[in-house]
């Protein structure tokens, strides 16, 4: 498919703009600032914005526990975002969210969870929403290689798949759940190979190249526009990361050595940014310099997006019982 030069470098600024948020995320875990866990998708921008601009901007997306990116990938704000991080008033759900449990209804993101496998089902309902109300939406819905291995994943894949829902499935198999590899407890060589128990459409694609999750995304969409309905797409991808930030995990990490030095470094080699940086500059889309500057504009973008979020107020107290189905102050 053919990008205009506008449509990549904003496919490099996402990118950047989802290492440099949770960077800063990374720093204020590291300095005590940031409540709760906070699990990062670094290595994996790639996927999550190839993926995130296939979509129309009234299509939803669905999230997981390791979700910065994908509201980021599908052109949030970034300040509500970490307000949202940090507990405050201004966060795009009040403070009251926390890293794990994001929604942006303004860009589509319909909500992230820290069950593993809980989107999916979700995802299927959304998509049966949109079908019932023929707005021509479609769900992209993100899980993890772990996540494959859920009642929920069959139960969603099954139902979208007879009811020919326009969803699509997104396995970001970064190769571990947690700590547990891929190849150790999914029975499959390719997660996408499952697609055949349900008589859909299964690809596997590079999960470091944008463009070509770009591309698998823009036809999986349009087959479920088209009334065919759900499309499983594994994209290979990596966490340069431990599972969570803090120094259990580091410490459960060196313990267990469950990943090898020299694996490590390979993917590091396969940086999506990185890479999609060195071809817009080769194919003559950006300078070196424009290249610089793209990267010195996010910066500052995550700074001003840190001290809006500073700036902000905390929720009050009674705020917390308000967007319940319940109000036990005001029954």
């Amino acid at each position: 498919m053919n990008l205009t030069n506008e449509q990549l470098i904003e496919m490099q600024r996402r990118m950047l703009r989802s290492r440099r948020f949770e960077e800063k995320v990374r720093d204020l875990v590291a300095k005590g600032e940031l409540p709760g866990a906070a699990h990062l998708s670094i290595g994996e921008e790639g996927e999550i914005v190839g993926a995130c601009m296939a979509l129309r901007p009234d299509d939803y997306e669905m999230g997981t526990h390791r979700s910065h990116g994908h509201p980021i990938g599908k052109g949030a704000s970034l300040k509500p975002l970490m307000a949202e991080l940090l507990g405050r008033e201004t966060g795009v759900n009040h403070g009251k969210s926390g890293s794990m449990h994001l929604a942006d209804f303004s860009v589509g993101s319909l909500g992230e969870t820290s069950i593993v496998g809980s989107g999916l089902p979700a995802a299927a309902g959304a998509a049966l929403g949109a079908k019932m109300q023929g707005t021509g939406r479609v769900c992209l819905c993100f899980f993890g290689d772990g996540a494959s291995n859920q009642g929920t994943f069959h139960e969603a894949l099954n139902l979208a798949a007879i009811w020919k829902l326009p969803v699509i499935y997104l396995c970001e198999n970064n190769g571990y759940a947690m700590t547990t590899a891929a190849s150790y407890s999914v029975s499959v060589k390719n997660i996408a190979e499952r697609a055949k128990g349900y008589d859909i459409p299964g690809v596997v694609v590079d999960g470091q190249d944008p463009i070509a999750v770009y591309e698998v995304v823009s036809q999986a969409a349009e087959r479920a526009r088209a009334g065919l309905g759900p499309t499983l797409i594994e994209a290979k991808t990596y966490r340069y990361r431990e599972h969570a930030e803090g120094a259990m995990f580091e410490a459960l990490a060196k313990s267990l050595g469950y990943r090898s030095d020299e694996e490590y470094e390979r993917w590091l080699k396969r940086d999506p940014i990185v890479l999609f940086r060195a071809k817009l500059i080769e194919s003559g889309v950006l300078t070196e310099a424009q290249a610089d500057q793209l990267d010195q504009e996010v910066q500052e973008e995550v700074l001003a997006a840190e001290a809006f979020a500073k700036a902000s107020p905390y929720p009050e107290a009674h705020e917390a019982y308000e967007g319940l189905y319940t109000n036990p102050i005001s029954a």
